[in-house]
């Protein structure tokens, strides 16, 4: 383990701050409910638009993605609760992360939390549709970006391991599928330390459902780290007219000492 840093401590305060506001507490609020939200609008190629700098999805955070765990109730729960199917090591490495209040969390030094943790941590990010790639823009998270590539190229086919991995996307229908790999080991799955290794595969699938709704589904595949694949699904809320913020990580904190744990 490393030493852990004040900046995890930060961190953590941060994400509880975030996921304890109110929706449209950092944005300009929401209009007055005039009943069921209107159908997802389409860019002229008939895709549902997933943004296009028109507003911000603002997820919530979901400190345990497989829908359980110490925490608080969590705030945008997932659609189900699963029961990982942990390799033993893998399950010793989760339990120890939670005993010591996550002392180690990647992201409290501000690296990528990675995927699909980029999509449960409460910073703001924006898509934009290209011809031929989708880019998420990220508040937080290291304000990083993503480029999905939908051109029909294949995976590079010995990508260097990355935070967020080689990305290439297709359509089914109204739903963006991403098919990710190439990952480095240097991230948590989500707060509460689901591990993972460089054999991780993600299968992403972003549907939005009405104006006001995005829903996330993501598959695990990573033989090394759990005995079967699993899914994690739950839905992003949309702002109108949001915009993103300036956001600064500072990575070389001096301060180690007083972040000690349980």
């Amino acid at each position: 383990m490393t030493a852990p840093t004040l900046a995890a401590t930060v961190a953590l305060a941060m994400l509880t701050a975030f996921a304890q506001a109110p929706v449209g507490g950092r944005f300009p609020d929401l209009p007055p409910s005039k009943g069921p939200a209107k159908p997802a609008p389409r860019l002229a190629d008939g895709h549902p638009d997933l943004g296009n700098g028109k507003g911000a999805w603002n997820p919530r955070i979901i400190e345990n993605i497989a829908g359980v765990g110490p925490g608080a109730p969590q705030r945008t729960p997932v659609e189900r609760v699963v029961d990982v199917p942990f390799q033993p090591w893998a399950k010793a490495v989760y339990e120890q992360r939670l005993a010591t209040l996550e002392k180690d969390d990647p992201e409290g030094y501000c690296l990528p939390p990675g995927v699909p943790r980029m999509m449960a941590t409460p910073f703001p990010f924006q898509i934009f549709q290209l011809p031929d790639r989708v880019v998420f823009l990220y508040e937080g998270g290291a304000h990083v970006w993503r480029e999905i590539f939908t051109d029909g190229r294949p995976h590079a086919k010995d990508p260097n391991p990355s935070f967020l991995g080689d990305s290439i996307g297709h359509w089914e229908g109204d739903t963006l599928v991403v098919d990710v790999i190439g990952f480095n080991d240097r991230t948590w799955l989500d707060q509460d330390g689901h591990p993972h290794t460089e054999s991780l595969h993600v299968v992403e699938r972003y549907t939005r459902t009405d104006e006001m709704t995005l829903r996330y589904e993501a598959t695990i595949d990573d033989p090394d780290t759990y005995t079967a694949k699993w899914t994690t699904a739950y839905t992003i809320p949309w702002q109108p007219g949001a915009e993103l913020l300036e956001y600064i990580c500072q990575e070389n904190n001096k301060d180690i000492q007083h972040l000690v744990g349980r």
